[in-house]
């Protein structure tokens, strides 16, 4: 897992811009606290930062190959899983390798396949490869989207970066967002391509991003699609589970100490309880973490998003599992640091306004990464298997908008308790840029013939979740954890489960009239009973009224500069309102303001962006 970034200009030669690229390269250190390095050649520049997973010594970036036509280099985040299957390959087709690391394996893979090596590949990834012989630079990213990757084009070539302030460093890149950059960012859609800033663009999940001299190419190697499933129930439980003995057992390969992020729930337990199995017989044991917040399973208090508090079920697993367990225990104070609330923005380049739900992840990471290097998560397990309470809800099926806009759009910019200025509320019209989101992102999705108006309709509620919704949730652990200099890997996003499962019908993945019922039975004899019968519950937000209290500090002490930048966007008398109401009695959408608008004011600090706002 790493940080890669690249300059393509035709038009000079760039090892006169080492120090541009160096720059570029240095934003992403906390991605690769273990090693950087360059290489430029003419018109290309590759930076990396790298975090050793595989191969210590061997998997040095950029990577390069001579051939008879010239250089390939390449430069690579992520983990191909399957690495040593195409090594053999790859071997038997007369290639010879000099280290052990799955970067060699992709080059290699290059050189034997051109781009197509993109559908050959199982993992996560991000990479670009100039290719010196055609003066073409290739940029894949993986099917879901774990890893981001970024990408701006300039008069005569491109940036790129896996994250935006790799390109922002670039003296060519416009630090500029407009209207449409802050739809995005307060919509909660997740436009496929959209990255907010001013000409800037992501590659999008499972495409292929070609540069040379006549332009720029994009062309989608894989995507969700509609097949017709013939398993019955029993086949289809084994299937599921003979997948995630396969997938764990792939994701537990590392050369540096591993663990398990554990929530309590169906998602990560099945996940840990299958890695726990697996370690056994070498006489392994599971390392564990969870998060929970002073006070809070004591004081516990069920809302309508969560009915139970996790630790209970956390401890349930580690003692079914025998993990080497340890909870990491957060106070109000710490959630509520405006320095960690910058080290989010500076990690997502964006103010996503989530507050505690950001800075408690942020502070499990960290504690993590003293003791682990990589860890596995049980993130989109919801999304594969149908676990959100929207999947269940009437008016979600119906299908008029994103299905998890119920639930989240009112805390997001979206409803009456907005606290951004009204004259921007109605330029931004939100309602019509989300209505535009939903009807693109439907006119894809592909209805079988036999398909029922129900079934095509849980169909299209499941494909908004895996190709919108989910890479959201990806985004923001991939910038979370590699801000601390952790891998994190999601299982669940493996593409033979998410193909597999996408296409089981709704009849078959609630069969029990419950959620996520094929996970529940694959993974029935590995879960402790409490577990098997808990309801759905999201990641944990603090009850504490004392968070509460010192957001409404901040916001009181941003009230006393009334010529911040952040009042541009944000209504003075509406902040001083959610800042004012006694603490235990502010709404979940005050609080979301507050947050929002804590983090607008820092990124406005740190990045000093140009807002066109008309």
């Amino acid at each position: 897992m790493c940080g890669i970034s690249g300059w393509i200009s035709y038009a000079r030669d760039l090892r006169a811009e080492q120090h541009t690229v160096d720059a570029m390269t240095e934003t992403m250190d906390c991605r690769g606290p273990d090693d950087r390095g360059t290489w430029i050649s003419g018109p290309a520049a590759l930076g990396h930062r790298r975090l050793a997973i595989i191969d210590l010594p061997g998997g040095r970036q950029p990577m390069t190959v001579d051939t008879p036509r010239g250089t390939v280099a390449v430069v690579y985040s992520g983990e191909a899983y399957n690495f040593t299957e195409l090594r053999a390959e790859l071997v038997a087709r007369g290639h010879r390798f000099s280290t052990e690391s799955d970067t060699e394996v992709v080059l290699h893979g290059y050189l034997e396949w051109g781009e197509d090596v993109a559908s050959r590949l199982n993992g996560m990834y991000a990479f670009a490869v100039w290719d010196e012989h055609k003066q073409r630079l290739v940029m894949i990213r993986d099917r879901m989207g774990i890893k981001p990757f970024y990408y701006y084009e300039t008069p005569d070539g491109v940036l790129f970066g896996s994250e935006p302030k790799a390109i922002l460093a670039n003296p060519l890149a416009r630090r500029e967002v407009g209207l449409d950059g802050l739809r995005e960012v307060l919509a909660f859609t997740k436009t496929p391509g959209h990255a907010v800033w001013e000409g800037m663009r992501e590659v999008e999940p499972g495409t292929v991003v070609t540069v040379d001299r006549g332009g720029l190419r994009r062309h989608v190697y894989w995507e969700l699609e509609s097949t017709e499933h013939t398993d019955d129930r029993d086949t289809t439980i084994a299937r599921v589970r003979t997948l995630m003995d396969d997938i764990v057992r792939r994701q537990l390969v590392a050369d540096v100490p591993l663990c398990t992020l554990l929530s309590g729930g169906l998602d990560s337990s099945a996940m840990t309880a299958l890695a726990a199995r697996q370690l056994a017989p070498a006489g392994e044991r599971v390392r564990s973490f969870a998060v929970d917040f002073v006070g809070q399973t004591e004081s516990f208090v069920a809302d309508a998003l969560r009915a139970t508090p996790d630790t209970p079920f956390v401890h349930d697993v580690a003692r079914a599992s025998a993990t080497d367990h340890q909870d990491i225990v957060l106070d109000s104070q710490a959630l509520a640091d405006p320095e960690v609330r910058a080290k989010m923005i500076r990690a997502r380049d964006l103010p996503m306004g989530l507050g505690d739900m950001d800075a408690s992840l942020y502070l499990l990471f960290k504690a993590i990464r003293e003791r682990s290097t990589v860890a596995l998560s049980g993130e989109s397990a919801d999304e594969v298997f149908g676990g959100y309470r929207q999947f269940f809800e009437e008016e979600a099926r119906r299908g008029t908008t994103f299905p998890w806009m119920g639930e989240t759009g009112k805390h997001l910019g979206i409803g009456d308790e907005s606290v951004l200025r009204p004259a921007l509320v109605d330029s931004l019209d939100l309602g019509t840029y989300v209505k535009d989101s939903y009807t693109s992102a439907v006119s894809g999705i592909q209805r079988l013939d036999g398909d029922s108006d129900f079934e095509y309709g849980m169909r299209r509620i499941s494909h908004l979740h895996l190709t919108r919704f989910v890479r959201i949730l990806l985004d923001r652990k991939d910038r979370a954890s590699m801000a601390t200099g952790l891998e994190v890997r999601v299982p669940f996003c493996d593409h033979r489960l998410v193909e597999y499962v996408y296409n089981a019908p709704w009849a078959l993945k609630s069969f029990d009239g419950r959620e996520k019922s094929l996970l529940r039975e694959a993974t029935a004899d590995v879960l402790p009973r409490s577990v098997y019968d808990r309801v759905k519950s999201p990641y944990p937000s603090t009850q504490d009224p004392k968070y509460a209290l010192a957001l409404q500090g901040h916001a009181k002490d941003l009230l006393a500069d009334p010529g911040h930048r952040v009042f541009d966007v944000v209504d003075q008398g509406r902040l001083g309102l959610a800042a004012e109401v006694e603490s235990p009695q502010i709404t979940m959408a005050s609080r979301r303001g507050l947050e929002l608008t804590l983090d607008l004011a820092l990124w406005l600090d740190m990045y000093k962006p140009t807002l066109t706002l008309s």
